[in-house]
């Protein structure tokens, strides 16, 4: 008898691989290292081949693996084109998905187009908010999933993505042009979490500061910092041209690291599931791409 191929191993074995790293994988998809190398041993069971080899760290494909990958992801697009065509009432409902303005314009067109391939049809509902808003939604239901960030040393939920360390921006004119006198800052009003950051790490080394203005609009906080001698807190991630990290030009003390979480509500729908793994896919690669820059 031919063997039947484990659908879930199969989209371990295309996840692990389009990461770069089964670390990563068992992540993304909430389960063990150790569920994800047994995985990866029926698979190689059921293939009667050696799928993947250590290099280093990490696993690569052989040429059994590279091969059996091809039909792996032809097999996952047919089985989610079949359930998109006999579940259509079942998937047809939106996607809610809120995230931080951070995120907006980077992560979402990606993840917008290759759902759009997988699943035509399907509607997503995009909001952007602040972060203690979206836990709110997600935790009341009117969000099926949300990024937001989180302190690095308090008690979260969802699943963690990233640590990201808060530095200190300006405008790259304003750099060494600071005024004499309280350290002028841009911030979000409250509550926001990099206010609270901001205003505490100040006020713990003693650096006189002042509020030169609250915004609740992140390309406003750009705006300012771009024609004004003014300093805000935020991670580093896209910072904008125009504007650079000024914390050992200035003198400022070293701030914390946030969490970067992927919130869901505690049911999901098999389209909300699908969003989830492709946007936490192009959350990773992002993050990836602007660290090295």
């Amino acid at each position: 008898m031919r063997p039947t191929f484990d659908m879930d191993a199969l989209r371990t074995m295309c996840v692990g691989t389009e990461l770069g790293s089964f670390a990563r994988a068992a992540a993304q998809l909430g389960r063990s290292q150790s569920a994800i190398s047994m995985q990866l041993k029926k698979l190689e069971e059921q293939a009667g081949k050696t799928l993947f080899r250590r290099n280093g760290r990490g696993l690569t494909p052989t040429e059994a693996g590279d091969a059996l990958l091809a039909y792996a992801r032809r097999i996952i697009s047919l089985n989610d084109e079949a359930a998109v065509s006999l579940g259509a009432t079942a998937d047809a409902a939106a996607v809610r998905v809120g995230l931080p303005q951070d995120f907006f314009e980077d992560v979402m067109p990606g993840a917008l187009l290759q759902f759009s391939r997988e699943r035509p049809g399907v509607h997503i509902e995009v909001r952007a908010g602040r972060n203690y808003a979206l836990d709110e939604e997600v935790r009341a239901g009117r969000l099926d999933l949300a990024l937001a960030f989180c302190p690095a040393d308090g008690e979260a939920n969802g699943t963690r993505i990233a640590s990201l360390p808060m530095v200190w921006l300006a405008g790259k004119r304003f750099a060494e042009l600071m005024p004499n006198g309280p350290l002028p800052l841009v911030l979000f009003d409250h509550p926001c979490l990099f206010r609270q950051a901001c205003l505490q790490v100040l006020e713990r080394k003693r650096v006189k500061w002042r509020l030169a203005l609250t915004t609740p609009s992140l390309p406003g906080v750009w705006a300012t910092l771009r024609s004004t001698p003014t300093v805000t807190l935020r991670t580093a991630h896209r910072v904008p041209s125009g504007i650079q990290e000024v914390g050992s030009k200035l003198d400022l003390p070293r701030a914390p690291k946030i969490e970067l979480r992927l919130l869901t509500a505690d049911q999901l729908s098999p389209a909300a599931s699908a969003f989830r793994d492709i946007l936490q896919q192009q959350i990773i690669s992002g993050l990836g791409n602007s660290t090295g820059r």
